[in-house]
């Protein structure tokens, strides 16, 4: 069966959420998920805490525990992010996956920590059963072009605006 590419994206919560829930749905199905985080590196997140007791997933972090300078980022975090492109790309060679969720790939493209190039090029090498999904904001237009979904999340209201502190277990 062919793979899909899928991108969730836009301001909106529930990206990384939908691609976790997409993950369990594999993992139910039997399948062998791969989740690379870009840009994550606390073990604090609920999926993090809950994914290493789960067979047949695998899960990476290749980011700092804090905020990365989006008019300036620092050379570690653009390094980390390109070890998050080399994690993928060796993913894909071994070909061990039927899914793998890049999560938070799409705001390393918008703090250009990677290039949209460099993430066209990988897209090409995943082998052609295997799904592939991105997320986060700043999708841009040459990879929600190939894409084979696209969910654009779209904020309407938020908790955080009201003043509301971040909940553990909805926001990380």
């Amino acid at each position: 069966m062919k793979g899909l590419l899928l991108v969730y994206t836009g301001n909106g919560k529930g990206k990384t959420t939908a691609a976790l829930g997409l993950s369990l749905r594999a993992l139910g199905h039997g399948q062998k998920v791969g989740f690379l985080q870009f840009m994550k590196g606390s073990k604090n997140y609920g999926e993090v805490k809950i994914f290493e007791k789960l067979p047949n997933l695998t899960l990476v972090q290749t980011g700092r525990d804090c905020f990365v300078s989006f008019e300036n980022p620092e050379p570690v975090d653009i390094a980390m992010a390109q070890d998050g492109l080399a994690i993928l790309s060796q993913w894909f060679q071994e070909d061990r996956f039927d899914l793998i969720v890049a999560d938070e790939l799409l705001v390393a493209l918008g703090f250009n920590l990677v290039t949209v190039q460099e993430v066209l090029d990988l897209i090409e090498q995943r082998p052609p059963r295997l799904t592939l999904v991105l997320t986060g904001r700043y999708a841009p237009d040459e990879l929600l072009a190939v894409a084979d979904t696209v969910t654009i999340m779209q904020e309407h209201r938020h908790a955080y605006q009201q003043g509301v502190e971040a909940k553990e277990g909805m926001e990380f």
